[in-house]
């Protein structure tokens, strides 16, 4: 008797294919890959390759080829029944027994797919119709037809009498199963669940469609998402949109996105970021969680930036953070309040979504930051109920090694929240002080970093002004900008001026070479309105300021840098570093 296709796929899930191998062959990592001596043959050169991404082994001495049922069958010579019950057992589930329930439980889920495959090609089709209202929304909202067809979106109209073509092939109650239709007992007729909305087929791992998500597209007095009810086939909290497409995608990395909908979800993969998926507007859960670090080991939250948005990121933040571990972490990022990813995308474009992706926030930061938002540093007991509550969230943690260096990264954290309380007080001398009207430096552009503006303003004067950087070229020589542009520029301006050659024929051809960026420094460094009106002596206590704020800043950043490290890493070189470079501070 055949095992359900769903009993093996979840072996298959819970398992990584060189867990199983690894136990017989010695693995090492080689890129996304790993590598090992053939089982099969007899080899000093390692041909044996593992794909946990593709879910197979392939050796390239003998050709074997296979998953890993596979691969118990040939190398413990077992029947393909003991090697799903070995693997089951491995897996934490229990045997599959079969019987007569198996048996038409598998019938009533060929019945449940064939019915919600029949629903979704004839309201796909119907989105390409003459003046379709679905076209018109979905065009203004940026998605092209190859997005549409790629997704297999649909449009069920107002109008809808799909249940009658339906109950030609099915019976009532096969298609009530589906939770496509619901009964209207006033009127004794069957209703679409979905009508007036476009529709986005929800997906197993397998690429089996098992629900829908439902957009409104009038303005009507109507939830604007609905998804499908929880079935015999279909539980919410085990299932993410997109999954099956992001984890097939060519060149991925280890992250992932989550975003909370549908069109978010399409949005983003249409302007071509493949690797993002969404929690289908639900709580995320564990169960969800576990099967995306089955392929990803860094997913990225990144929901809606209004202040619920953001609620319910912390919420899922402390949640999760008792399943995170060396290899399984969790990134957040922070959007403008008000917008969502696929506004973001829209206004600012991929690559500036790419470079706010990158920045994320690890779980741990992320939750401080939320904490520290809410938190009364002038009051003693504030901060005592405060370490206590970070205490409280670490005993969650599983990894015991983990939880003993987050605990002492926020402990080390509130300590330091003390300084900073005397400062509020006004008891502490203001060493990092700013002049007034550098003030206005810190109101960044959208796409510059506080750092890139310092730089910048930093290379406006030493373009526009040479004369106050002659008696100083050491001093710049020694400063490290954040990109090499900036740092060529820099280079090659300064040995002009240290060699006097900064005349109009030199200057007319540096500005040539480095046109677009010059002119890009000139339009961004907000320091020149300020800078005019200065005399000379003025101009070298701004610049002077300028400098110690960048340097302040790349301390900070090389601070935030070793915290990362030390969370993901967790060794002892890391930590010894982070608690120099505090002490460094505590001695300013």
């Amino acid at each position: 008797m055949k095992y359900p296709k769903n009993y093996l796929e979840e072996i298959k899930l819970r398992l990584k294919v060189s867990q199983v191998v690894g136990k017989t062959v010695k693995l090492k990592r080689r890129g996304k890959e790993f590598v090992g001596l053939s089982p099969f043959t007899s080899e000093k050169t390692p041909s044996f390759t593992v794909s946990d991404e593709k879910g197979f082994y392939h050796c390239f001495s003998s050709t074997e080829h296979g998953n890993i049922f596979d691969f118990l069958m040939k190398t413990q010579s077992l029947k393909f029944g003991e090697a799903v019950r070995q693997l089951a057992a491995e897996a934490g589930m229990q045997p599959y027994r079969f019987t007569s329930f198996d048996l038409e439980k598998e019938k009533r889920y060929q019945t449940y797919k064939n019915i919600l495959k029949d629903y979704n090609d004839y309201h796909h089709k119907l989105i390409f119709e003459k003046n379709s209202a679905a076209m018109n929304y979905l065009n203004k909202r940026g998605i092209a037809k190859d997005t549409i067809s790629e997704f297999q979106i649909g449009f069920v109209p107002d109008n809808s009498d799909y249940y009658s073509h339906l109950s030609k092939k099915f019976s009532e109650q096969e298609i009530l199963l589906t939770g496509l239709f619901y009964k209207n007992e006033k009127y004794n007729k069957f209703v679409n669940r979905f009508h007036s909305r476009i529709i986005f087929p929800i997906k197993n791992i397998v690429g089996d469609t098992v629900a829908f998500g439902g957009r409104i597209i009038k303005d009507k007095k109507t939830a604007k998402y609905i998804n499908s009810p929880e079935t015999e086939f279909y539980k919410k909290g085990r299932h993410i949109f997109n999954l099956d497409k992001a984890k097939s995608a060519p060149n991925r990395n280890e992250e992932v996105i989550i975003v909370e909908g549908y069109m978010d979800v399409i949005r983003i993969y249409s302007s071509g970021i493949k690797n993002v998926v969404s929690n289908s507007g639900i709580a995320l859960t564990e169960n969800q969680i576990n099967l995306v670090w089955k392929f990803f080991s860094y997913p990225v939250i990144c929901l809606d930036g209004d202040s619920s948005g953001q609620k319910a990121a912390l919420r899922i933040a402390e949640n999760l953070l008792p399943f995170i571990k060396e290899n399984n972490k969790i990134g957040f990022i922070t959007l403008s309040d008000g917008m969502d990813p696929d506004d973001y995308i829209k206004e600012k474009g991929k690559e500036n979504f790419e470079k706010l992706i990158k920045n994320n926030l690890s779980i741990e930061e992320f939750i401080w930051r939320m904490y520290l938002n809410s938190l009364d540093r002038s009051d003693p007991f504030a901060t005592t109920k405060f370490e206590k509550k970070f205490r409280n969230l670490c005993q969650s943690i599983g990894d015991k090694t983990l939880k003993k260096y987050i605990l002492e990264h926020y402990l080390e954290k509130i300590r330091n929240l003390t300084p900073l309380q005397k400062f509020v007080k006004g008891k502490k001398i203001n060493n990092h002080r700013i002049l007034n009207e550098t003030k206005k430096i810190l109101v960044a552009k959208d796409h510059l970093t506080k750092e890139e503006i310092k730089e910048y303003s930093i290379l406006y004067v030493m373009y526009n002004y040479p004369k106050i950087i002659i008696p100083r070229v050491p001093i710049f020589k020694e400063i490290e900008f954040s990109s090499n542009s900036l740092n060529t520029l820099k280079s090659e301006l300064l040995d002009l001026i240290s060699k006097d050659k900064f005349d109009e024929k030199n200057v007319i051809n540096f500005k040539k070479k480095y046109s677009s960026l010059i002119d890009n420094i000139n339009q961004n460094a907000v320091i020149k309105n300020i800078f005019l009106k200065k005399d000379e002596n003025q101009q070298i206590e701004l610049l002077n300021e300028i400098l110690k704020e960048l340097n302040e800043i790349k301390f900070s950043k090389k601070i935030d840098d070793l915290e990362k490290k030390l969370i993901k890493e967790f060794d002892e070189k890391s930590y010894s570093d982070l608690m120099e470079l505090k002490s460094q501070i505590n001695k300013e």
